[in-house]
């Protein structure tokens, strides 16, 4: 079942952070649907975390899509090579947003392959820019509707209660001083394939 707008909206970012684990994201881009679970998240809490795009307020073409309000893909560059999908959270101009950092390959995986130009049978994508690669998923999608037809998210009633989840620092944010040591990051442990 695809998540309604109403999931998204709630204010506690650091929540929805670990209850995206186990949802599915879906994308569907020229007939190719790919889909994987998700399984590593980080918060980010809008204007009073440093190392959030919004910190202080800030407000630019390119985080508008921050304050949206939740529901809404925040979507952007960097190292001008990897596009890195997040997941807009709480009420519209509340810039809360949680990063997708892993997925594990569920349906569509030629697919996925092809896009990541990678032999073998299962595509990697254990990191924000590979998962955003395989799923199709490109910075021009910022601002996209979750509750839409092309990008979306769905509760598949996954039963993760006997998988450890653990949390802790983000990576690659030193910059943001004590905040970069705030348990916002969480990874989901679990068996794999045998989880239906």
């Amino acid at each position: 079942m695809k998540l309604s707008k109403a999931f998204y909206q709630s204010d506690d970012v650091v929540g929805l952070a670990r209850d995206f684990l186990g949802k599915v994201l879906v994308t569907a881009f020229d007939g190719n649907i790919t889909a994987g679970i998700i399984t590593e998240t980080e918060a980010y809490a809008g204007i009073t975390d440093r190392a959030s795009h919004a910190y202080g307020g800030r407000n630019t073409i390119r985080t508008a899509p921050m304050y949206l309000g939740g529901g809404h893909a925040y979507v952007y560059l960097i190292y001008g090579i990897h596009s890195l999908f997040n997941i807009v959270t709480g009420p519209p101009g509340t810039p809360h947003a949680v990063l997708v950092r892993a997925v594990y390959p569920l349906e569509g995986i030629a697919s996925m392959l092809k896009r990541r130009k990678q032999p073998g049978s299962t595509p990697d994508t254990s990191g924000p820019g590979k998962l955003a690669q395989a799923l199709g998923i490109h910075y021009d999608h910022s601002g996209e509707d979750l509750t839409g037809e092309r990008i979306w998210i769905e509760d598949r009633g996954l039963d993760i209660s006997n998988c450890t989840v653990s949390a802790g620092p983000r990576i690659g944010i030193e910059y943001a001083g004590e905040d970069a040591l705030l348990p916002f990051r969480f990874l989901l442990g679990w068996p794999g394939p045998g989880i239906k």
